[in-house]
């Protein structure tokens, strides 16, 4: 198991050597895992690349932020709100509404591109937060995890809050909520991982460049250039920068993870 282990950190040790190559480095061959000579000369191009561009750098990491903080409150109070009644309210319809769900898990973002982009265009929000924001918001993964973990709380327990008094809204924000603070920190993760690295919204629904996001602009650092070795030191710097936030957020939620796991039987 340690040696499996330590074969899953090695994509992040490289990202992070990868990031301190010098040019050299980079395309030597055979290629060398760790960094020989470390340098912050593709900070430096990163720094230059961005500071010649139209749109400050600033402008899309700030859409990138506030998308993936609203992201992450959005889709874990609808993921909760959605397990909430498909658990404990046997509605006509529960079962098949959550076999769909189920059913969503199994599609990708590309098969269903051209109706988030038709249901985009006709409600009228394109080039707007909420454009970027709509898409991501259903998560069928979150909706499952939370739904197994209401589905261990017991009714008695719920009855006994209606009977002293609780209305459904005390309920769901005095005991469910509460009850599932791992569910809800595992699809925070999840959801901020899907918002960050997102860049389909940049391309498919934002016209102007003010609107569009880190991601989209790290991607095209590279892009239209007549060769594959310009500006490669900037676009390894630019994994390094994508991967940081999302080491970060599962580092300090990963207790939350494991506990949610183990009680949703995925194992």
């Amino acid at each position: 198991m340690l040696v499996l282990s330590v074969v899953m950190i090695l994509p992040i040790i490289y990202i992070f050597n990868h990031a301190f190559k010098p040019y050299h480095e980079l395309f030597i061959y055979p290629p060398k895992f760790f960094v020989q000579e470390p340098n912050i000369q593709n900070f430096v191009e990163l720094f230059w690349v961005t500071s010649n561009s139209i749109v400050p750098v600033s402008r899309y990491l700030f859409n990138s932020l506030f998308i993936s903080a609203a992201s992450v409150i959005g889709v874990t109070a609808v993921s909760a709100l959605c397990a909430y009644p498909l658990s404990k309210h046997p509605f006509p319809g529960r079962k098949f509404i959550f076999a769909v769900i189920l059913l969503m898990l199994m599609f990708t973002p590309e098969v269903i591109q051209i109706p988030r982009y038709l249901v985009v265009s006709q409600l009228g929000i394109m080039n707007t937060y909420l454009g970027h924001l709509l898409p991501v918001l259903a998560l069928p993964v979150g909706v499952f995890l939370l739904k197994q973990f209401v589905d261990q709380i017991p009714d008695s327990l719920l009855e006994a809050s209606r009977i002293d008094g609780a209305n459904e809204f005390i309920v769901f924000f005095r005991i469910i909520i509460p009850m599932c603070m791992p569910a809800i920190a595992t699809v925070a993760i999840l959801s901020f991982q899907n918002s960050w690295g997102n860049v389909e919204t940049s391309m498919l629904f934002m016209q102007d460049d003010e609107m569009k996001n880190f991601p989209f602009f790290l991607s095209t650092l590279t892009n239209n250039l007549a060769n594959n070795v310009a500006r490669q030191g900037a676009a390894a710097v630019a994994a390094l920068i994508m991967l940081v936030p999302n080491l970060v957020f599962f580092i300090i939620l990963q207790g939350k993870v494991i506990s949610t796991m183990a009680h949703s039987g995925i194992k």
